[in-house]
């Protein structure tokens, strides 16, 4: 009879094909995770009912809260904070000029009061008034330098690992995968290739008029203080339709800056997913969905309830959020 220890390699050797099978291991065994690869399958095996060719597998992901974490604040408002620090020995007028000084003096309260109209102030101030290389040179600088406040990582390590295998998953199934995000567009591409894997010409955000002009003799596209396009809420669809060209048949995000983007994918014919990131895990990320300054998740959260779309529980669907912790089994709830 062949013995335990003989026979352990070749457990192991039967074990890893199906180890290697798994293309989101960082997902629990779950509703979410189920629907996701039975799409996929759907889609993906020619001569099936929902086939769908490559050339029209277009997935689109939301970016903040949806494939990276924007608690306490979105990471481009605390990119621009930064930069009115660091901007500052150049404008000595912000010292007493609201809502710049609030920034500068770490006055939370001022900040709040100042409301999206300082906030746009600043984001006019550090964002417009250079060259798209130079903006995004300052955006690359920053990533590098900065930390998270309650982790101490850098800003582009906060990703969910869920998400990077689900975009590798589907990139493996030759799906096209695009940001769709309000954010910025020029700050996305400074990190979405080298973190997601999303080069810069599949990067859709919010954007500001610009200008062609040489400066001393050098071709340059600056960025002016007049905004062209706001890619939330209906902007998603319309910049879609804009620039892809084609309806997806996937779309992700995690909040109700993001449904008309799921009810537009789900219009379309055919087999199509929809999907929420609900986060429901105050102990490794944060808890929040209706009442929520950030990420608001309202009325997304119940039509998703009521159209069957997909609604990833973070707590109890993801082993793992971050690249850098341990895995961890489902909490109980």
């Amino acid at each position: 009879m062949t013995s335990l220890r003989s026979a352990l390699p070749l457990l192991l050797l039967l074990t890893l094909p199906a180890l290697a099978a798994d293309p989101l291991p960082s997902w629990n065994e779950g509703p979410s995770k189920q629907q996701i690869i039975d799409f996929v399958q759907a889609v993906t095996v020619e001569g099936s009912k929902d086939y769908v060719k490559p050339a029209e597998r277009i997935a689109v992901f939301d970016n903040d809260g949806t494939l990276w974490t924007e608690q306490p604040a979105y990471f481009e408002v605390l990119f621009a904070f930064d930069e009115v620090k660091r901007l500052a020995p150049q404008h000595p007028e912000w010292k007493t000029t609201q809502p710049f000084q609030a920034v500068l003096e770490g006055d939370h309260q001022a900040l709040a009061a100042a409301g999206m109209q300082g906030l746009l102030k600043i984001i006019g101030a550090t964002h417009t008034g250079i060259s798209t290389q130079a903006f995004i040179d300052n955006a690359r600088h920053w990533l590098k330098q900065a930390r998270h406040p309650k982790t101490g990582k850098p800003f582009d390590q906060m990703i969910y690992q869920p998400m990077l295998e689900m975009l590798d998953y589907l990139r493996r199934q030759q799906f096209k995968t695009y940001i769709v995000s309000g954010g910025d567009t020029a700050f996305m591409r400074a990190f979405a290739e080298e973190v997601y894997g999303i080069p810069p010409e599949q990067v859709i955000g919010s954007n500001f008029v610009t200008q062609f002009q040489l400066n001393g003799g050098q071709p340059q596209v600056l960025r002016t203080a007049k905004l062209a396009h706001n890619d939330d809420g209906p902007g998603k669809p319309e910049s879609i339709d804009a620039v892809i060209g084609r309806r997806p048949i996937l779309a992700f995000g995690n909040s109700d800056g993001d449904l008309q983007m799921l009810q537009w994918t789900a219009a379309g014919s055919g087999k199509r997913l929809m999907g929420l990131v609900h986060h429901t895990d105050a102990k490794r990320e944060w808890a929040y969905d209706r009442n929520s300054q950030v990420g608001r998740l309202d009325k997304a959260l119940d039509l998703a309830k009521a159209n069957g779309w997909t609604v990833v529980d973070m707590a109890r669907e993801w082993r793992r959020i971050y690249p850098f912790e341990p895995a961890v089994q489902a909490q109980v709830q």
